[in-house]
């Protein structure tokens, strides 16, 4: 079994030898200054009801969560965009378990504030067999407790690396989700919610289906 935490510290590690450590540190600091808000405790916790949501697929379509519920239990993973290698990693991490998740009569979504183009892109470069929804102006991870704004040093770092986050989400604002992971029993109860101001980390999504039963 491969680690999903071990591969997106070898993608830090990485990134430390290419990138200078001054340029890092407008990310370090946004990292510390998000924990310390208080972001993590805002998220909506298990236990909560699931808001529903109907957002686009990749072909515009609309997917209801009702509808997906109705079917089962759902695993949703909040990510940021096809921009950031620590979410297409575990995006691919549910691509390798989306048997497994089927099996207990699940399914998954991954939800972003990118556009719906730049979902089917994601979905067709890594090969993502699950739906993947498009979240204008995060109103639905919003609802979830998870977005924040980008600030004004961690904004330049992403212009420097040519990151144009208002181009993939076809808005003006610099607004994110925090990564987050939810599991939802068909009824709404929230069984299961992670989410960390260090995108950096991600919850193993082996406790996600152990959530799933």
């Amino acid at each position: 079994m491969t680690i999903l935490q071990e591969q997106l510290d070898r993608i830090t590690a990485h990134t430390r030898e290419l990138v200078q450590a001054e340029r890092l540190e407008f990310i370090e600091r946004a990292i510390v200054e998000l924990h310390a808000s208080g972001a993590e405790d805002r998220i909506l916790p298990a236990g909560a009801r699931a808001p529903e949501f109907s957002l686009p697929d990749a072909s515009n379509r609309p997917v209801r969560s009702a509808d997906l519920l109705a079917l089962g239990p759902l695993v949703i993973n909040f990510f940021r965009g096809r921009w950031c290698a620590y979410c297409v990693t575990e995006l691919e991490a549910w691509r390798e378990l989306y048997e497994a998740v089927r099996a207990r009569g699940g399914l998954v979504v991954g939800i972003s504030p990118q556009t719906a183009h730049h979902n089917e892109l994601t979905a067709l470069q890594h090969g993502i067999p699950f739906p993947l929804l498009a979240d204008a102006g995060c109103r639905t991870a919003e609802q979830y407790g998870l977005v924040y704004a980008i600030p004004a040093g961690q904004r330049r770092y992403y212009r420097s690396i040519l990151v144009n986050i208002p181009y993939m989400n076809g808005d003006a604002g610099w607004r994110l989700p925090l990564p987050g992971t939810y599991a939802i029993a068909p009824d709404g109860r929230v069984l299961f919610a992670r989410a960390y101001a260090d995108f950096r980390v991600r919850p193993e999504p082996e406790e996600v289906l152990a959530a799933l039963g």
